[in-house]
């Protein structure tokens, strides 16, 4: 049987599982952050990270690979941070499902840096990729959808950061009837409490300027996960963005899921449901108690 993520966070943070944080409280109370203290991340938490890393994988079977990048030694930077010293990069091979596979994975990395008090935001355009790529050793047959700052967050933001988070509207969610929905598309679903609270999970999953692309039918006891597309998401150096949210959003059902003690099955086969010409299909999961 697989770690679930409370053993996993335990296990490369010598925490407890009492003293950890729900995994309500890490994904509500996480934020992107922009603005950093400067100080180094200590070594106890860089061990941490390089750790946890090597636990990380994706039910695609498409691997990823972190790669820590110091800002100064690398000439790294970013107009939109400030503050921060240390970098994670992301690299996969393109494949069919490397996308969804890296936002599954590099969702887990976020979470866990939160849990350890340390502050990320998802970057796929406001850098100098090529540097960055450059820096991780991207090589052909490769992508690096996005990169992350690792840092403390500073005891205050910055005003382009408080700007770039109303912008976005960073704080708020669509409805839950708008995303959810039973047996055909636009159909509200209405879960049971335990479910709710799993949804609320997926409901709050971040997404490249707070678009919330996924959407979930629940039909024939299997919850069936869409993209509902927008132009200007995709591209050769960063694969499908949106699909890349809704492997976010994949990650915290999953999560949801193990921390109520159930086991969650990924599978690829389409139920063939009725869907607009722009959504398309991405996934479906089965839960085993």
């Amino acid at each position: 049987m697989k770690e679930t993520w409370q053993q996993r966070y335990s296990l490369q943070s010598n925490i407890s599982e009492v003293e950890m944080d729900s995994l309500t409280e890490i994904i509500k109370g996480r934020k992107s952050v922009r603005t950093f203290d400067g100080n180094p991340i200590s070594e106890q938490h860089l061990n941490a990270i390089e750790n946890y890393v090597k636990s990380i994988s994706n039910p695609f079977g498409v691997p990823v690979e972190f790669v820590l990048l110091d800002a100064a030694e690398h000439g790294l930077s970013s107009p939109v941070l400030s503050g921060e010293r240390l970098y994670v990069a992301g690299k996969v091979e393109k494949k069919p499902y490397a996308d969804v596979a890296f936002g599954y994975s590099f969702e887990q990395l976020v979470l866990y840096a939160w849990s350890l008090g340390i502050g990320t935001v998802w970057i796929g355009g406001t850098m100098k990729r090529e540097l960055f790529e450059a820096a991780a050793g991207v090589k052909a047959g490769e992508m690096m959808p996005c990169i992350s700052p690792l840092g403390y967050p500073a005891s205050k933001k910055s005003v382009k950061e408080a700007l770039m988070r109303k912008g976005v509207g960073a704080d708020s969610r669509i409805s839950g009837s708008k995303l959810f929905f039973r047996e055909k598309w636009g159909e509200p679903y209405t879960p049971d409490d335990e479910m709710a609270e799993i949804l609320e999970l997926v409901r709050w999953a971040p997404s490249a300027v707070n678009k919330q692309p996924w959407r979930i039918i629940f039909k024939d006891g299997k919850y069936h996960f869409y993209e509902k597309k927008d132009r200007g998401f995709g591209g050769e150096a960063t694969g499908d963005l949106q699909k890349l949210d809704v492997g976010i959003a994949l990650c915290h059902f999953v999560m949801g899921l193990e921390e109520k003690g159930k086991q969650a099955e990924v599978t690829i086969c389409d139920p063939k449901i009725e869907i607009p010409n722009d959504a398309e299909y991405v996934a479906s999961v089965t839960i085993k108690s």
